[in-house]
């Protein structure tokens, strides 16, 4: 199967109204990043064991380790979780960007340096989570 039918066979699979809530916030992503690179990942690792929620990735950036090596991955990702969802900006710098300039704004929503995790959209200032997924895109080397 490919990414995009995985991330719609994932999405379907999430009860209501998490699906619906995650497929407004693809369509969100898709719209802020049309032509981006699309990742599906399972959450298991090479042994077929589960060691994270499956998640979805937009856009592509390198990441550097403290060793020097690389590897490519996304940019923005959404997951659900136990309690509702989390979307990822991944690759800012200043870790307290996202708290500082969104976290008061955003309504019912946990704020850290890179994931903001809320139960529902109808819990959240949408304008406020588009603002920082656009924030994260613009950061893209």
């Amino acid at each position: 199967m490919n990414v995009q039918g995985q991330i719609k066979e994932y999405i379907a699979s999430q009860p209501e109204p998490k699906r619906s809530d995650m497929q407004e916030l693809h369509r969100i992503i898709l719209k802020s990043m049309p032509a981006c690179k699309l990742w599906f990942l399972d959450g298991k690792n090479s042994e077929n064991k589960v060691v994270s929620n499956p998640n979805i990735g937009y856009g592509l950036q390198t990441i550097e380790y403290a060793d020097g090596k690389t590897r490519e991955f996304y940019r923005i990702g959404l997951s659900a979780n136990t309690t509702g969802i989390s979307v990822y900006i991944l690759g800012i710098e200043d870790k307290t960007y996202l708290k500082k300039t969104y976290g008061k704004k955003i309504g019912k929503a946990s704020v850290t340096g890179y994931c903001i995790k809320f139960k529902t959209l109808k819990d959240i200032n949408i304008d406020i989570l588009e603002a920082a997924i656009r924030y994260g895109v613009e950061q893209e080397q």
